[in-house]
């Protein structure tokens, strides 16, 4: 197994039907199970920002990776659930442009655009595309944002390749990635297999990503700092952060942000600059 990415979900099937399986699981939008955890039953103006508050409370950490204003140059966003980053680049005064392999995000972040009047032509700035495969040209971005996303592709190096290409040199990539080395998964995955009860796929990939009917994500992967470096050559420098923590039954989540997850936590934050 390589130390790049530990693989859960589909590992045998192939590019095209990991795609059509992500198209339709990513179609209920990321993010559905804190909306309903709130109450939240429509995309209002109102209901939208009551999303957001509750996003952004749950990762208060993610505003750090986006600069006060966008001054020019062009934004792309990979991956956009509920669209609250979407929200907060558009209100940073990005040059947005959002892609994601599903509808349902596709048209949420259209309506975001629209509602911040900059959607006369949404329908060209957000479209449904595979990370694989990015309707732009090379060197179009100076900023991609992609937080949860490529590690779900089946195909992360790839994704990562895609990311580089349409950025401009100069240009800066903030991605999102599972941590293959994170508490949860020395817990559950780690030392079952050292006790010789590994587990299934199906049950790896269900411990991250499952949608309202318990069905978890088509394809998952975990990946390593240094798995992260290898995948992230190509580009003239590699930060790597360590974020996000699970809920527990004896200290609050939000004790442990800034301090335990910073070394044991669920995702990898990596800045990149080409």
């Amino acid at each position: 197994m390589s130390d790049a990415a530990f693989g859960a979900g589909a590992a045998t099937a192939s590019q095209a039907e990991v795609d059509a399986r992500n198209a339709d699981f990513w179609d209920e939008l990321c993010g559905s199970a804190l909306a309903r955890q709130i109450g939240i039953e429509d995309a209002s103006p109102e209901s939208l920002a009551r999303f957001d508050d509750a996003y952004m409370s749950s990762y208060p950490y993610l505003p750090a990776y986006l600069p006060d204003r966008f001054e020019g140059g062009e934004v792309l966003e990979i991956g956009l659930g509920y669209g609250t980053l979407s929200g907060a680049l558009i209100a940073r005064g990005a040059s947005y442009h959002g892609a994601d392999i599903a509808r349902g995000p596709v048209e949420i972040v259209r309506e975001r655009l629209r509602m911040a009047g900059s959607g006369d032509d949404a329908e060209t700035r957000v479209v449904q595309a595979s990370a694989l495969d990015l309707p732009w040209d090379a060197d179009r971005f100076d900023w991609v944002y992609t937080i949860g996303c490529l590690h779900h592709t089946g195909n992360t190096p790839r994704a990562v390749t895609e990311v580089h290409r349409v950025l401009r040199p100069g240009g800066t990539a903030v991605v999102m990635l599972y941590n293959a080395h994170s508490l949860r998964q020395l817990l559950k995955v780690g030392l079952p297999a050292l006790l010789r009860r590994a587990r299934s796929a199906d049950q790896k990939a269900a411990m991250y990503d499952t949608n309202a009917a318990g069905d978890a994500a088509p394809h998952v992967e975990y990946v390593t700092r240094s798995g992260v470096r290898g995948m992230f050559s190509a580009f003239s420098s590699v930060a790597i952060e360590i974020r996000n923590f699970d809920n527990t039954r004896f200290i609050a989540r939000e004790r442990l942000l800034g301090n335990v997850d910073r070394i044991l936590g669920l995702d990898l934050y990596i800045t990149a600059r080409k």
